[in-house]
């Protein structure tokens, strides 16, 4: 079986757990993660001041996919900067037109509102990013740290990254492939 694939854009202001972290676990679990900068492969300042080198361009990741799941972190100006971005939206359009996986996390999903993209389905965010979901009424709100429906994951924001990206290492490789990822990294839940 090919190994999964997961594509995650990392945009200027993102929220670094939200990045890091889920790339830390789905590589743990096998997923060959490309982690790809919105605009290039320079490194991108985050919203606490971390750099991350991306791994590539978004414009040249794009040509690698599809992929099984796209990521998108969250962090205020990140996920604005995602919002505004007519790549992200090509990108949004074809993996939710194909059925593939979308995982968002903390202001990240209101990048899938901004571009159309899994209206009717349950969705969380940040808590501070209720009301700018909301708008339109185009989503069904959920207060879980996890949200799954369908082919969208949605969390919380930068403490329920490793939740998050155990529901997207469950989804695409099963439970008791997400069950030894999880053992050693000693969490509680």
């Amino acid at each position: 079986m090919a190994a999964k694939r997961a594509l995650l854009i990392l945009a200027k202001g993102a929220e670094e757990m939200e990045a890091v972290i889920p790339t830390d676990v789905m590589r743990r679990a096998g997923i060959q993660v490309t982690v790809a900068g919105l605009t290039g492969k320079e490194p991108v300042l985050c919203s606490r001041d971390v750099m991350i080198c991306p791994d590539a361009s978004l414009e040249d990741a794009k040509k690698a996919g599809p992929y099984d799941v796209v990521f998108l972190p969250g962090g205020g100006v990140g996920a604005q900067n995602l919002c505004e971005s007519a790549a992200v939206k090509e990108i949004l359009t074809e993996q939710h037109e194909r059925k593939g996986l979308i995982a968002a996390i903390c202001a990240g999903p209101t990048a899938l509102l901004a571009h159309g993209i899994g209206y009717g389905s349950k969705v969380t965010t940040h808590p501070l990013m209720k009301d700018k979901m909301m708008v339109g009424g185009h989503y069904i709100y959920s207060e879980s740290r996890v949200e799954k429906d369908g082919n969208i994951i949605t969390s919380r924001g930068p403490g329920t990254s490793f939740e998050c990206a155990l529901a997207i290492v469950e989804t695409l490789m099963g439970k008791e492939v997400s069950d030894k990822v999880k053992a050693p990294l000693v969490l509680n839940f």
